[in-house]
């Protein structure tokens, strides 16, 4: 009886275990995204100074994409076949993005010293194509891949949705990990991409409302409702406290509670995932599959639940040991 109880949670296991994968990778990798994006090409002192605060980290960052396409590929076949067939173009697009990233990363410190501005310009361009692919990808997502121009103008806000997402966090980190006029510069450009992260998510949740009126069903019931005043009073209180602390924070300022902004914006992702879930669950593609009818076999999930047991755990110690012993201000890059 347990055993055929277990089975049936199977799908939902699985559905949630990707969306941690998804929800972990937004806000480690999304922090580095968000500083690449931000690199001002005016100034190398801040350039090598953001790119030393990522370095320990931003590689196996990845893990968490890898991790939870696999489990898509996975358990759910058929919804990795319908959702890359719709998004193969816009994939292609983010895949260069990433090879971008790598290869600007190891070259810029290999390279002669009058070429690293140049690859310095790939690694910025290459954080953005990646965010607004990922960004643009989750809108055609969410609308459920639909051909029409509410369908593209939804995906293109997302886009820059998702991007602001990115830089906000993005902030967030260097302030914690920056000293001086860079954390300074940080908090500036954090609290500019949280008002336009914050415009971009209420314009793209009231047009997810507009166009999809079985989502609009969910929210406008008596449970949506609640569910969505205590999300709304949330976020809004989260984003004041950190506008807020964004807004104290000078050269002469104490560093003690650096970390109370990326943490803060970790916690924002968090209440935006929640609602997310809400919307679409139990599908695995909004509007077309469900997580039950696109599972593979049920002996196949059990197999992969045992590894997975093991290896997800792995991944989390891994990663929380690294960020330990990285963890405080990041120290001046030396190429020498």
């Amino acid at each position: 009886m347990m055993s055929e109880q277990f089975d049936q949670m199977l799908p939902t296991i699985f559905l949630g275990l990707m969306a941690l994968s998804i929800f972990i990778y937004a806000i480690l990798d999304g922090y580095d995204l968000g500083v690449g994006i931000l690199m001002p090409m005016d100034n190398e002192d801040y350039r090598d100074k953001m790119i030393a605060s990522i370095g320990p980290f931003w590689d196996a960052n990845e893990t968490w994409l890898v991790l939870a396409i696999g489990i898509l590929l996975i358990a759910f076949p058929n919804a990795h076949s319908y959702i890359f067939g719709n998004l193969y173009l816009p994939s292609a697009f983010l895949l260069i993005g990433l090879i971008m990233r790598g290869v600007a990363f190891d070259f810029r410190a290999k390279v002669a010293t009058q070429y690293k501005n140049n690859w310095d310009k790939v690694f910025k361009f290459g954080s953005l194509l990646v965010t607004l692919m990922q960004g643009y990808m989750l809108g055609m997502y969410v609308m459920g891949f639909e051909s029409s121009w509410q369908t593209v103008v939804f995906s293109l806000l997302s886009a820059v949705g998702v991007s602001a997402a990115y830089m906000l966090i993005g902030s967030a980190w260097l302030v914690y990990k920056s000293e001086g006029e860079l954390r300074v510069q940080a908090a500036f450009w954090g609290k500019i991409s949280g008002y336009v992260f914050v415009a971009g998510m209420l314009t793209i949740s009231v047009t997810n409302l507009i166009f999809k009126p079985e989502v609009a069903d969910r929210w406008l019931s008596v449970t949506g409702l609640f569910l969505m005043l205590i999300l709304l009073f949330l976020s809004f209180t989260i984003f004041m406290v950190i506008d807020y602390h964004f807004k104290q924070i000078t050269d002469r300022s104490p560093v003690k509670r650096d970390y109370s902004a990326f943490l803060l914006t970790a916690l924002l992702y968090l209440i935006v995932a929640i609602g997310y879930a809400f919307s679409y669950f139990p599908y695995v593609v909004p509007g077309h599959l469900l997580a039950s009818e696109s599972i593979t076999s049920t002996e196949s999930l059990r197999v992969i639940f045992y590894g997975v047991a093991v290896v997800l755990p792995l991944i989390i110690l891994y990663t929380a040991f690294s960020y330990w012993v990285f963890r405080g201000k990041s120290t001046d890059l030396n190429y020498d």
